[in-house]
């Protein structure tokens, strides 16, 4: 195709040099050359920019092709890295809100841990005391018993009557010393009363002191009753700090491996959105590198259609410079004619004769019209 633009050109500037050394005076003037080469080099231009122009198009709209698939992928990546930056940003929100029920659930837990060694640290203390007063209550228990069995059934049962008849007996007692004191009794009576008297008194002693053993025995069963309950609620206590922190301690579990899960997917979308990045940054690079050989291509363009104008140019220039010398001698050619006529209507004016409008136009104007 080269070869076919170049003979032409070739050919068609051989024929103008031709046409410009073979005329005569009388022939073709120098403006039908130049016009005649203008012409060849516009048709030489046309056969020339043609295919140029062709392959530039088919290149352009490959790369406009690829300039939309690049622009398209861009958005996909874009629209990509966004959501994975909102979900990396939901969650550190659900890793932080983790973290805090995390520190929570650790607070209370220790805070159990520290109720769970004071209840324990109560209960060794507690149960001390309980051991050595279930000891002791045991040994009184032991001793009433075996002062019950010492007195005889029959006079255990009789002296178990006699506990509930204590008022009874001090009314005897202090009868029977108003007896001896106030009445005349012989020495046997006396001796009888004397007796009876230290019978009761002993039995009173004796009552008292059972008495006050028992009562002691209620009182340390009711200490230890006390006590037993205390220890009771110390070891509920114990185990439903137990079990609390059992609880804890599972919930714990569920939280660190909830926060752990999302590490895992924080991590794979960072990956995710690092390599959205990467691919974000080929697009870029391939995107400039387009935009970048479009430029050049259009400034090759500008420059080019610069070049065709500025060699457009010389021949307009002298095209119009040739429009104005031949407006300038059809003008001069006017005014020759307007003068000849103007001296003949002059003469037939200084001769006497009738003279037409038109003949009075050439004496009276300025020549101004003459076009």
């Amino acid at each position: 195709m080269r070869k076919n633009i170049s003979s032409v050109i070739q050919e068609t500037t051989f024929d103008v040099g031709l046409d410009q050394y073979s005329t005569d005076n009388g022939g073709t003037s120098a403006t039908a050359a130049k016009a005649a080469a203008a012409a060849a080099a516009a048709a030489t231009t046309t056969a020339t920019t043609t295919p140029r122009k062709n392959l530039e198009r088919d290149h352009h709209s490959g790369l406009d092709s690829n300039l939309t698939t690049l622009i398209d992928f861009k958005k996909a990546l874009l629209e990509e890295q966004k959501k994975g930056e909102e979900r990396i940003q939901e969650l550190n929100n659900s890793i932080e809100s983790a973290k805090k029920q995390i520190d929570d659930e650790r607070v209370h837990l220790e805070e159990f841990r520290v109720k769970l060694k004071q209840t324990n640290e109560q209960k060794d203390t507690e149960l001390t005391r309980y051991t050595e007063m279930k000891t002791t209550l045991t040994e009184a228990r032991n001793r009433m018993k075996s002062m019950d069995d010492k007195g005889g059934s029959a006079a255990a049962l009789k002296s178990r009557r006699d506990r509930y008849d204590m008022s009874k007996l001090t009314k005897n007692l202090e009868q029977i010393e108003r007896d001896i004191q106030t009445k005349k009794l012989t020495k046997d009576e006396e001796r009888k009363l004397v007796a009876r008297s230290k019978e009761i008194a002993t039995k009173l002693h004796s009552l008292n002191a059972l008495h006050k053993k028992e009562d002691d025995y209620r009182n340390m069963s009711s200490q230890y009753e006390s006590l037993r309950t205390k220890m009771n609620k110390i070891f509920d206590q114990r185990s439903d700090f137990g079990n609390k922190i059992g609880n804890l301690k599972a919930n714990l579990d569920t939280l660190l491996n909830l926060r752990e899960s999302f590490y895992q997917d924080r991590r794979t979308i960072i990956r995710a959105v690092r390599e959205a990045k990467a691919k974000l940054e080929m697009v870029e690079t391939q995107l400039n590198a387009i935009q970048f050989r479009k430029s050049r291509q259009q400034a090759a363009e500008n420059r080019q259609r610069r070049q065709q104008y500025q060699r457009r140019q010389p021949r307009d220039n002298e095209e119009r410079r040739e429009s104005l010398q031949e407006r300038a001698r059809r003008n001069r050619e006017n005014q020759e004619r307007w003068d000849i006529m103007k001296e003949a209507a002059l003469k037939k004016m200084s001769s006497g004769e009738k003279l037409t409008f038109d003949e009075m136009r050439l004496i009276y104007d300025d020549g101004s019209s003459s076009d």
